[in-house]
């Protein structure tokens, strides 16, 4: 603990607390359960290691992350083969009280979105600092077919985007990312939309379309679960 509260570190690990309760009811030998990536997603996989016994396993977002649950003797399942996810419980860059996202800052962002969309749950782990009132303070990031990735920045400039090639990162699925700077977004829903339309766009960093359903926040009085507005 800091001398002006809890750390970032500690906000996080309270809120991976806070969604192992929040899904503990509802485990049963058959569930398994979606997982994402990032330092808040690491923490909560590694409470969840304590209720290996108490599922069947996981669909993890990124290789990072199915490494990790692996190492904890979960087992890891393919989308395809599973369907849909009871829950997937992930963390955002930024969330807005839409409970609209803003996440992929670990390259994990395709993935992260399509475990999201056959999920019937998605709660969002998130330390107080991620809480935004209007996205786009922190850089959009747009995973791109190779080829395409000059086409897609002239396209990001003409929405008002500063595009920025996140150099030396290659995403699992073997594309590369481009970060949007000074790109405010007004309107989510339509700017994720707008953005996946551009030819050789994988997808967007913007979770909006299928935002979370339950956000639990860490904030130095505790953690707060929210609901969208």
């Amino acid at each position: 603990m800091t001398q002006n509260g809890p750390s970032q570190d500690q906000l996080k690990d309270a809120v991976a607390a806070a969604a192992i309760d929040e899904i503990k009811p509802w485990l049963e030998r058959d569930t398994v359960l979606g997982i994402g990536t990032g330092s808040t997603a690491n923490l909560f996989i590694d409470r969840l290691a304590k209720l290996r016994d108490d599922f069947k396993g996981a669909v993890a977002s990124s290789e990072a992350s199915a490494k990790r649950l692996r190492g904890y003797g979960i087992e890891i399942f393919e989308l395809n083969s599973v369907g849909t996810v009871p829950f997937y419980i992930d963390g955002a860059d930024e969330v807005n009280a839409h409970l609209h996202m803003i996440k992929g800052g670990g390259a994990a962002l395709t993935r992260e979105k399509i475990v999201a969309a056959c999920s019937e749950t998605f709660i969002c782990i998130a330390d107080a600092s991620k809480r935004v009132d209007r996205l786009g303070e922190f850089p959009l990031p747009v995973e791109v077919i190779p080829m395409a990735r000059s086409y897609v920045a002239r396209e990001l400039v003409k929405l008002g985007a500063d595009p920025v090639y996140r150099e030396g990162v290659v995403t699992d699925n073997g594309n590369q990312i481009i970060d949007c700077f000074d790109f405010m977004i007004d309107d989510p829903v339509a700017m994720e939309a707008r953005l996946n339309a551009i030819v050789g766009v994988v997808t967007n960093g913007l979770f909006a379309a299928r935002g979370a359903d339950v956000l639990l926040l860490g904030a130095g009085s505790g953690v707060e679960r929210l609901t969208s507005v």
